[in-house]
């Protein structure tokens, strides 16, 4: 079943605007830290990756994660610079300090990257081999046991 237009619209919209929710509260919440654990960097990863295997698994076309992690990645960039009133919410860091920022700025990166790009399993297709359990055909090929479909 195919959705139509304004469906796959609406669908990029509400991905693009949890992907940029998500984004928001990763960026403000990462620099929380308990003495030198980073628990705000550790939890907005998890949160941000979370959302975005849950899209990657939900739905069976790429660009709605995608969306997804470009609104993470666009309120990371929007919320990276200093603002109006000239605060910033993602620091530069100190010398000598652990730079959060640095780490959260690639990490969310690297995330929208990796789920986005993880290949779809769903489409791999086993066939039986011959002689395991199964009288086999003559036209069977070991050598294509596996194999992607189209």
């Amino acid at each position: 079943m195919r959705a139509s237009l304004p469906q796959r619209i609406l669908l990029g919209v509400v991905a693009a605007v949890t992907g940029a929710v998500f984004g928001i509260a990763g960026t403000i919440a990462h620099s929380f830290t308990l003495g030198v654990l980073p628990v705000g960097l550790v939890l907005a990863l998890i949160g941000c990756a979370a959302l975005l295997v849950g899209l990657r698994l939900l739905f069976p076309h790429r660009w709605i994660t995608w969306i997804g992690g470009l609104g993470m990645l666009a309120t990371l960039l929007l919320f990276s610079g200093q603002g109006p009133g000239g605060s910033v919410v993602v620091p530069q860091p100190a010398e000598g300090e652990f730079p959060l920022g640095i780490v959260w700025t690639y990490a969310v990166t690297g995330v929208v990257l990796l789920v986005g790009a993880w290949p779809d399993l769903s489409r791999l297709r086993t066939t039986p081999r011959p002689g395991a359990g199964d009288t086999g055909a003559s036209g069977d090929d070991p050598a294509r046991a596996r194999r992607i479909d189209p």
